[in-house]
């Protein structure tokens, strides 16, 4: 059975949007995000790989779960960071439609140079 799925059901709002394409403008939150999608990280493990302090890890990774890139979840004492790729896909949907609109215009561009050259 194949489900088609309606584009506006998955649409991002403006804010949605804007929050996801906020915590991705620092380079420190994508690559949370990055080490998080491959395997659940704990905050703990994510601090000692940069060079600030844990409360600005934790910080960090608000602003991604604010954006819905990542979710946290308790594993023992420690909260477990996952990359949410199904929030990516739909950035990611936003991105190829722009896409789409450019790649219109070069190609309306291209046919109007093509009707020049006859």
């Amino acid at each position: 059975m194949v489900v088609h799925h309606d584009p506006r059901a998955t649409a991002l709002s403006d804010d949605e949007v804007d929050r996801i394409f906020r915590a991705l403008a620092d380079a420190t939150r994508r690559d949370i995000l990055r080490r998080t999608l491959t395997s659940d990280t704990s905050v703990s493990q994510l601090a000692a790989l940069y060079d600030m302090s844990f409360a600005a890890v934790q910080k960090h990774v608000a602003v991604l779960e604010g954006a819905g890139l990542v979710t946290k979840h308790p594993h023992g004492r420690e909260r477990q960071v996952r990359g949410n790729p199904e929030r990516i896909r739909r950035a990611q949907a936003l991105l190829d439609r722009y896409e789409q609109i450019w790649r219109g215009r070069i190609d309306r561009l291209d046919s109007l140079l093509a009707e020049d050259d006859h």
